[in-house]
């Protein structure tokens, strides 16, 4: 599994403010929307293309188009959702799926509640989204997921990652590749609540309000 986190002074500017317990509702979506799209960015480096010769008014041009199979980008609800806009502002042309999972706060293990995918993903590249890589059991069920269902690669773009969930992931997908995190930060540590430190709380309710 490789790891990428993001060295940029606009991405540790905005999480910055994303940390901080000052920030509402309205101006966290801002600034989590503003921030996707910088890690996607970089998280679509190896986004497959294929050749393609343009006429400009003046002449025919070389360049690239996205190939096909369109990806897949795949938020996990409902957290997942304030990454969505950000992400599609770059890949417009990416079709998307839904899938519904939340962490059982006794046992930390993920529970699946709702899916809204292509059965068959064979070739395809799919792009997940999910603000806290915490301890990595929720992350780590979507992404064998889709690679069961024939996803070719998946590149999961987180705000935060904990170095917990990282090795988590590193051993739970071990038999699938290639897998890949873009995060803006990895943190400390978690703590005894399974909590990202120094993290940002609960990304749920600080994009949405707690429910």
């Amino acid at each position: 599994m490789k790891t990428l986190v993001v060295d940029h002074p606009l991405v540790a500017h905005k999480l910055t403010a994303l940390r901080d317990e000052r920030t509402d509702s309205p101006t966290f979506r801002r600034l989590a929307d503003e921030l996707v799209t910088l890690l996607a960015y970089e998280a679509t480096r190896d986004v497959r293309v294929v050749e393609a010769t343009v006429n400009t008014p003046v002449a025919p041009a070389h360049g690239v188009r996205l190939a096909r199979p369109a990806p897949l980008v795949v938020p996990i609800l409902r957290a997942g959702l304030g990454m969505l806009d950000g992400m599609t502002r770059l890949l417009p042309t990416a079709e998307v799926g839904f899938l519904g999972m939340i962490r059982d706060e006794g046992t930390l293990k993920a529970q699946t509640y709702a899916t809204r995918l292509p059965e068959d993903l064979s070739g395809r590249q799919c792009y997940v989204l999910d603000p806290m890589l915490a301890t990595g059991g929720t992350l780590a069920a979507a992404v064998r997921l889709l690679f069961e269902r024939g996803a070719e690669d998946v590149t999961a773009i987180c705000l935060l990652a904990a170095p917990e969930g990282l090795a988590y992931m590193e051993k739970a997908l071990a038999d699938f590749t290639p897998v890949r995190v873009v995060t803006a930060a990895l943190d400390e540590r978690l703590n005894e609540h399974g909590y990202i430190v120094p993290g940002l709380g609960d990304a749920g309710d600080r994009l949405y309000g707690a429910v």
